[in-house]
C-alpha cells in the first residue's frame, strides 16, 4: 500500500509541516490532536468540550484512512494540569469503548496555554477479510 497523508486543513500542519495523519501500510498514525474547530479555528476552556473535539477531529481522519475509532489500538493523552484527566474519562468511554485500545496518559506542557488536552491514536485500516 501506498502511504497516503490526511489533512484536516489545520493551519499548524501548514506551518509545521506535518500531516494530520498516515497511512502507512495497514496503519493510520493520527498526529497529536488538540480540541480546536478546524472550521473556525476556536478552542473552548472547557476540558471536557475541548475532549469532545478531540475525538471528532480524530475521527474524521481516521475516516478519511478508511479506518475507525473502533479500529485504534493504542491511544496517547497528555495533559498539562492531571486534574482534567478524570473529568474527560465517560468522553473516552464514549468514543472507546469498542476499540478498548492500549493506552498512556501523560502530564506535560503544551504550545498553547487554551490547550487542555492532546490525543495522539494509531488505527488499524478497516480489512474487511479479517476476523
Amino acid at each position: 500500500m501506498k502511504r497516503k497523508l490526511i489533512s484536516s486543513g489545520s493551519e499548524f500542519e501548514a506551518k509545521i509541516c506535518y500531516s494530520r495523519a498516515v497511512v502507512d501500510g495497514d496503519y493510520v498514525f493520527v498526529s497529536g490532536t488538540t480540541g480546536y474547530d478546524y472550521q473556525t479555528m476556536q478552542i473552548s476552556d472547557d476540558p471536557v468540550a475541548q475532549a469532545e473535539q478531540c475525538m471528532k477531529n480524530i475521527a474524521s481522519a481516521l475516516h478519511q484512512a478508511g479506518s475507525s475509532l473502533d479500529q485504534v489500538v493504542r491511544v496517547h493523552y497528555i495533559f498539562p494540569d492531571k486534574k482534567d484527566f478524570e473529568p474527560c474519562w465517560h468522553v473516552f468511554r464514549k468514543y472507546f469503548h469498542l476499540a478498548r485500545p492500549a493506552n498512556t496518559m501523560f502530564i506535560a506542557g503544551l504550545y498553547d496555554d487554551k490547550m487542555k488536552l492532546e490525543i495522539e491514536v494509531t488505527a488499524r485500516i478497516n480489512n474487511h477479510n479479517s476476523d
